[in-house]
C-alpha cells in the first residue's frame, strides 16, 4: 500500500505542476492518501470500475479536485449526491477545508467506506449520510441548507436540478461533472427550469500530458440558481 501511495502522491503532484498551478503538498497528501484507501476497499466495496483501478488519480481524484477551482467565494456548505466512493466530495472537501459539506448516496454499503474514509484522513469538515435526497425526511431535514451542489455522472441535469431545488436556499451554485454531448440534458433542463437558472456555463477540462484537447470530453457544468 505504501508503494501506491507514493505513486500516487507523485502524479497528482506532476498532474498540478504540468498544468501550472502550484499545488500545497499537504493537500496533495492526503489526496494521494485518499486514492490509496479508495483502491483498497475498492475489493471488497464497488466504489469505482476496476478498469480504473490503473488510473484513478486522473479519472478520479485529480478531476474531482478541480470542482475545487470553480467555487465561488461566497459558497460556505455543500452537498455532494450520490457520492458513491466519495467524489467528488472528499476531493473537494481536501482542497477546500474552509468549506463545510454532506456527502450523501442511497446505498449504505458505499456510506459506510465513506465514513470510514473520512475518519481515516481526519476530515473535520465533512460528514457522510445514507438517505435519498428526494426522501421528505431528508428534504425536511436539510431545506434550504446548502448554497452549492455538486454532483458526478449521477443522474440527468434536470433531476439533478430538481434534487437540488428545495436543499438550497434563495440562490445556489450547481457544478456537476459530466462526460460526452450534453446539450439535450441542457434542453430538457431549461424547460424545466429556465426561468430560474441565471448563468449557465459548461467547463471543458482539458489538461496536460494526457487530455490536451479533452478527446476524453470531460466537462464540468456550472449553474447559478436563482429561485
Amino acid at each position: 500500500m505504501a508503494n501506491h501511495y507514493d505513486e500516487y502522491l507523485k502524479q497528482i503532484t506532476s498532474f498540478y505542476w504540468e498544468n501550472g498551478m502550484n499545488p500545497d503538498m499537504g493537500q496533495m497528501e492526503k489526496l494521494a492518501e485518499f486514492a490509496t484507501l479508495l483502491v483498497a476497499k475498492n475489493e471488497s466495496v464497488n466504489l469505482i470500475s476496476r478498469k480504473d483501478i490503473n488510473s484513478v488519480i486522473e479519472n478520479h481524484i485529480f478531476i474531482s479536485s478541480l470542482i475545487s477551482r470553480h467555487v465561488p467565494e461566497k459558497c460556505h456548505r455543500f452537498i455532494d449526491i450520490g457520492t458513491g466512493g466519495g467524489l467528488p466530495g472528499i476531493p473537494l472537501a481536501i482542497m477546500k477545508p474552509e468549506l463545510k459539506g454532506v456527502l450523501v448516496d442511497s446505498i449504505g454499503k458505499k456510506i459506510d467506506a465513506v465514513k470510514g474514509f473520512i475518519d481515516k484522513l481526519m476530515l473535520t469538515n465533512v460528514t457522510a449520510e445514507h438517505a435519498r435526497v428526494e426522501n421528505e425526511d431528508f428534504i425536511s431535514k436539510y431545506k434550504g441548507k446548502f448554497d452549492l451542489i455538486i454532483s458526478r455522472a449521477t443522474v440527468p441535469l434536470i433531476v439533478l436540478i430538481r434534487y437540488a431545488f428545495p436543499l438550497i436556499g434563495d440562490k445556489g451554485t450547481l457544478l456537476s461533472l459530466k462526460g460526452g454531448d450534453l446539450s439535450k440534458e441542457f434542453q430538457k433542463a431549461e424547460i424545466g427550469y429556465k426561468s430560474f437558472i441565471k448563468k449557465s456555463t459548461t467547463f471543458e477540462l482539458h489538461y496536460k500530458p494526457s487530455n490536451i484537447r479533452n478527446s476524453k470530453e470531460k466537462k464540468l457544468i456550472f449553474l447559478e440558481i436563482v429561485k
